[in-house]
């Protein structure tokens, strides 16, 4: 019982509640994942539970390792025959055993993003379809979202007055048979083909269900629909489900995510317990008033208040910029004084490494400044989401290769490589091969071979298509003895395709060089690891990984991701840039509830990254698209208590149009309580604006009387928010509006 010791009592009483449903509302910094491990070490070491019925999912590949060792560390040895994965992991791992009663191969592959993106606009270019009238992106997204929902080809019912739909429903069943014919499947397809798996083979689910009796589930409120309807059916007859999640922290509903499945989770689950950590581990008491002021605005949540026993803490700083060049000389300048400030203890250790800092942003284009200036300070960085080590194209080519090894069928990773280091064989001659194969209904590589009996291949193709054939076949031979690294470098030496590389002689050359060097390193250090790793499980290991699983800490860099990829993550110092309405709020986002919700809980979950300070920053002018705009102050700045800030003054310029006199004024929103002591900020209309301001009262012909929340654009351009007694928030032209001005 040593282990319930290091636990509070709201985490023993989740510890303790094993039988039966259970719901673990986990605030920010609150300890879920200690909760998990614990309960999972509870479960074994006090309950005689055996590790091989333990299922416990998560949704990162490094939430998952970091499970695996906590879990390890507590139980005092090997966590081994726990099942601790991803939900695409652990349904790649079933399939890997059963997707042949689906008619696949169980040598499948799994194409990520970019071979996704490649195979479907190969596909729409097959069906002659217009990019920029079906844009391959919105097909893609398209398709995702029916995947989300469990809606297969045949299940598909387009709308006979929706062209886009049509279209859709033609690219939709091509591309899922140009998937069959290669032996693949991508990300969705994996959840997907276990659902199909266990309707199709009621005894295969039995086997899970009876192997799983104890389910637990992280991030329950990034589950999607289809991953709600695996674990409802894996917990069918024991109910010994956990979930743990925070509504408050549900941000990916643009791909899916259904909040609706932590908040409905009572109802779905008669008799479930329900149990709320609140207190946090992580941030100061300030950054957590911050953070409760703002996500207590959202009407879509289960009500929690975090509360922690750390320090008071710093006061939240805002700065208010000229431009977005001013916003990052600001937050460069901050890292510096950072770093080069020494503790008056030691008088010479730094108070902070670069290793401590991050600067979050909305959309990827906002880290442009900040790059700049730390370039010209000579400050390091790095970017999380960037461009993936798996996603360099030396490192895509020698896994196409490794793919089409393990894989002939693999007919994306054979276009790929196929002219790659150059061999002659040109694009209009994959082309009609790949047209020769689909007549004969054959994969690209066996139609290749085939079409090498035949009489219509020039001598010279011929030739260098049967060499290339002999080259794979060669290399699948080896695979049979070599290792991952010998197979590797056996197959870099075979092409030539390191020594093109050294050939060139170019720093980009090298620099591609020194990738492969790093993927040899990995399989080697991947074969001297407890269990030996299959070509097919590091195939499997690739393309699964996410953004977050590469990121690492250990180098001595500031950290510079958006407000997506900072979740569960954390850092003593955080900058939030771009404080303004259009980027937080987003504008794509809309004013509909749902959609402002979920910026608002972006918000909170950058907010409640910082363990000891936090900066927020807004400019008065930002460029877009080359266009300079005056945004106006985010509405989530709004909502903060003004006794949590302290405004940064910067030195004023004459040519600055703007003003910080006057910031904070007496809060004029009528949706707040009365008695709340937030602030409201002014917002100062520059000459070509509408006469309007926030907070003036103003009536509408049809809407009747409301108040103006917020501004943005300037002269024929400008729109309000206004929120309307009657409707309340409605966004309009102001130009067209009719608006009749109370004050």
């Amino acid at each position: 019982m040593s282990l319930l010791n290091d636990l509070n009592p709201a985490q023993r009483k989740a510890v303790l509640e094993t039988e039966g449903p259970l719901l673990v509302f986990a605030g920010a910094g609150s300890g879920k994942t200690r909760v998990l491990t614990y309960r999972i070490a509870y479960l074994i070491q006090e309950k005689g539970i055996s590790p091989w019925n333990i299922l416990a999912v998560t949704f990162t590949n490094k939430a998952a390792d970091e499970m695996r060792e906590r879990v390890e560390h507590l139980l005092g040895g090997s966590a081994k025959g726990i099942w601790i994965s991803t939900f695409h992991s652990a349904c790649a791992r079933i399939l890997r055993q059963h997707i042949d009663r689906l008619g696949f191969g169980r040598n499948f592959v799994i194409y990520d993003e970019e071979d996704q993106e490649r195979h479907l606009k190969a596909v729409m270019k097959e069906l002659e379809l217009d990019f920029k009238m079906y844009p391959p992106r919105a097909m893609q997204s398209a398709m995702d979202k029916l995947k989300n929902e469990g809606i297969t080809p045949d299940q598909y019912r387009p709308s006979p007055f929706n062209l886009f739909q049509k279209k859709l429903a033609l690219v939709y069943q091509r591309y899922q048979e140009d998937l069959r014919r290669n032996n693949g499947v991508d990300f969705g397809d994996l959840l997907v083909m276990v659902t199909l798996l266990f309707k199709k083979c009621p005894e295969v689910l039995k086997s899970y269900q009876h192997l799983c009796r104890y389910v637990m589930v992280d991030e329950f409120q990034d589950t999607n629909l289809i991953q709600y309807r695996l674990i409802r059916r894996l917990g069918e007859g024991h109910q010994n489900i956990c979930v743990v999640g925070d509504d408050d922290q549900s941000i990916y509903r643009w791909r899916g995510a259904e909040v609706g499945n932590i908040l409905n989770f009572e109802k779905d689950f008669p008799g479930t317990k329900v149990v709320t950590l609140e207190q946090n581990y992580r941030s100061t008491r300030h950054i957590l008033q911050a953070a409760n002021h703002v996500v207590r605005r959202n009407r879509l949540r289960k009500e929690k208040i975090l509360w922690t026993e750390n320090p008071e803490g710093e006061l939240l700083t805002l700065y208010v910029g000229e431009d977005e060049e001013d916003e990052a000389n600001y937050v460069v300048r901050k890292i510096a004084e950072y770093v080069n400030a020494v503790s008056q203890k030691s008088n010479e250790r730094p108070v902070r490494s670069y290793r401590d800092i991050a600067v979050f942003y909305r959309i990827n284009a906002q880290s442009r400044a900040i790059e700049e200036e730390l370039v010209k300070n000579q400050i390091p960085y790095t970017i999380v989401g960037g461009v993936k080590f798996y996603e360099r194209k030396e490192i895509k080519d020698i896994l196409a290769y490794l793919k089409l090894i393990a894989n002939p069928s693999d007919g994306i990773s054979l276009r790929r490589i196929i002219n790659h280091p150059p061999r002659g064989i040109g694009e209009k001659t994959v082309e009609s091969l790949l047209a020769f194969s689909r007549e004969k209904g054959l994969s690209l590589y066996e139609g290749m071979r085939e079409a090498l009996k035949e009489d219509w291949l020039s001598s010279g193709v011929r030739e260098r298509i049967r060499g290339f054939i002999h080259l794979i076949e060669e290399l699948r031979q080896e695979a049979k003895t070599l290792s991952l690294s010998q197979l590797t470098l056996f197959l870099l030496t075979r092409t030539g395709y390191l020594a093109r590389l050294k050939e060139e002689g170019t720093e980009e050359a090298l620099s591609r060089v020194e990738n492969v060097e790093e993927l040899l390193s990995l399989l080697t250090a991947l074969e001297e690891g407890e269990e030996p790793v299959s070509l097919e499980t590091f195939l499997d290991r690739v393309s699964l990984v996410t953004s977050v699983d590469l990121y690492e800490d250990r180098e001595n860099r500031v950290s510079l991701m958006t407000l997506h990829c900072a979740k569960g993550l954390e850092f003593p110092v955080v900058f939030i840039i771009g404080m303004e309405e259009g980027l937080l709020p987003h504008y794509r986002r809309g004013e509909e509830i749902e959609d402002l919700e979920e910026e608002r809980r972006l918000c909170y979950v950058g907010i409640t990254r910082a363990k000891e300070k936090l900066y927020l920053s807004r400019t008065e002018r930002r460029s877009t698209f080359g266009i300079g705009r005056a945004n106006l102050p985010s509405r989530f700045l709004d909502e903060l208590p003004f006794e949590l800030i302290h405004v940064e003054e910067r030195e004023k310029k004459e040519d600055s149009v703007f003003s910080q006199e006057a910031f904070w004024r007496e809060d004029v929103d009528p949706s707040r309580d009365e008695g709340d002591s937030r602030q409201e900020i002014v917002t100062w209309i520059p000459d070509g604006f509408f006469p309007l301001r926030t907070g003036m009262r103003v009536r509408h012909p049809k809407f009747g009387d409301g108040r103006v929340k917020s501004i943005e654009g300037m002269n024929e351009d400008q729109k309000a928010t206004i929120v309307f007694a009657s409707v309340g928030p409605k966004r309009l032209k102001t130009r067209y509006a009719n608006l009749e001005i109370l004050e």
